[in-house]
């Protein structure tokens, strides 16, 4: 492969790309030498991609033209295993930027799940950051680091996997941010509190208006401060020529509650 192709970009032999027919329709796919693209539209070789630039189209036997994308992290999520309840996109986002996130954060997190929220964490937390993630169920602790692993992007070097139960506590001490997954939250922020540097942030996914309440009560007996709840609700958009409006049977409603705080420095009377 020529020097030009790498500066520009171009799609390589063992590369994973987004290939997109429309908004409901797309695959992720290593691409691999002599060997061919199969779906419902047809085929195509992936020798006839490599060497090209990201965006292009192809058509394939059956006359239909697919297009070529990098993929973005949010792709690699869609395609990620999920045996427990996710962590919308609308969401990941709205944690990144209200809980601090930035290259060399720190993190603890309680409750991998899938590792969707784990591998956006590491992707902002590198190369100088650590994330350390609790999961206490050993089905979902394997499952989030082979979907980790197979996003082929080095996130784990980058991420602590722990098998262990959050309940007991943390091992890790003056973290910038804990993330907090778990049914009953309001029992592991006194831990959280211990790990945290003053002026830290907690941040928690709260399914219910119970959950909210009670952990919302622990946050205040632990001397958490700045407390702000939201809930975020995502509506996707019609787009046709002189027909634009809301698709009211696709939108994303209630996913769960996003609690935020900040640890307090205690100083003597």
């Amino acid at each position: 492969m020529s020097e030009d192709c790498k500066k520009n970009n171009c799609i390589k032999n063992n590369d994973r790309v987004l290939i997109v027919f429309d908004n409901r329709r797309k695959w992720i796919r290593k691409v691999e030498e002599n060997k061919k693209f199969h779906c419902n539209k047809g085929f195509f070789e992936f020798n006839d991609i490599i060497g090209k630039p990201y965006g292009l189209s192809i058509v394939t036997n059956k006359g239909i033209r697919l297009f070529i994308y990098k993929p973005l992290l949010t792709d690699y999520l869609h395609h990620f295993e999920f045996k427990s309840q996710i962590i919308y996109p609308k969401d990941l986002g709205y944690i990144i930027l209200n809980s601090g996130i930035k290259p060399g954060t720190r993190i603890i997190e309680a409750g991998t799940g899938s590792g969707a929220l784990t591998s956006v964490l590491a992707t902002y937390v590198q190369p100088t950051g650590h994330v350390f993630t609790y999961e206490v169920r050993e089905q979902a602790h394997n499952i989030a680091k082979k979907n980790i692993e197979r996003l082929g992007l080095g996130l784990s070097e980058y991420i602590t996997f722990k098998l262990a139960d959050a309940k007991k506590g943390f091992e890790e001490r003056n973290v910038d941010c804990v993330f907090l997954d778990l049914a009953d939250p309001w029992e592991i922020i006194p831990f959280a509190k211990e790990s945290l540097k003053p002026s830290g942030t907690i941040t928690l996914f709260i399914p219910t208006a119970n959950q909210l309440e009670k952990t919302y009560i622990s946050l205040k007996e632990n001397n958490f401060t700045d407390i702000k709840a939201i809930e975020l609700i995502e509506r996707e958009m019609q787009l046709k020529e002189n027909a634009i409006r809301p698709k009211t049977w696709q939108y994303v409603a209630h996913t769960g509650y996003l609690m935020f705080a900040r640890k307090t420095a205690v100083f003597d009377e």
